[in-house]
């Protein structure tokens, strides 16, 4: 589980597919663009990027990509599950309550949240180009490792 509860939906995008398994309550970027509004081009592709270096975030993933085999299983609709090569959803306006934060750090309310390897967020600035910003920390983590992040994306650099 990577979501608890806590969220404030403000604007979402259905127009990108995900190609690969992830995880709900990462933060995707554009991997591949479509043309026009791209709604049912399969050329429109979101991705957790292994570099976000000179990437565009889109926002927060809602849903569980998975791999199952579908003549054996269900998608479990209680986890938001879907298929991969199937379209997402992608918060790109609202705040969440989070576990994806990269490992080992300390996050304060009022922090920058930028966006760092695999979907993960994190509070330390690498640059511009290497650390996209995506929104803010709201909270500290939790025991349980989880941090509330708000974000309005695009978002610009300040």
């Amino acid at each position: 589980m990577a979501l608890k509860p806590h969220r404030i939906h403000l604007d979402s995008d259905i127009s990108f597919f995900m190609t690969a398994t992830a995880e709900r309550g990462g933060f995707a970027v554009i991997s591949t663009v479509g043309s026009g509004d791209a709604m049912d081009q399969s050329s429109a592709v979101a991705a957790y990027a292994a570099n976000p270096s000179g990437s565009m975030p889109l926002g927060c993933l809602m849903c569980d990509v998975v791999n199952i085999d579908l003549t054996r299983q269900k998608l479990n609709p209680g986890k938001h599950e879907v298929q991969v090569n199937t379209k997402v959803t992608i918060w790109t306006k609202g705040e969440v309550q989070t576990n994806m934060i990269y490992p080992g750090l300390t996050i304060a309310a009022g922090d920058k949240a930028y966006l760092t390897v695999s979907g993960l967020l994190t509070n330390v600035d690498g640059g511009a180009a290497a650390t996209p910003i995506v929104g803010s920390w709201r909270s500290s983590k939790d025991e349980d490792g989880f941090a509330k992040v708000a974000f309005n994306l695009p978002m610009a650099r300040s």
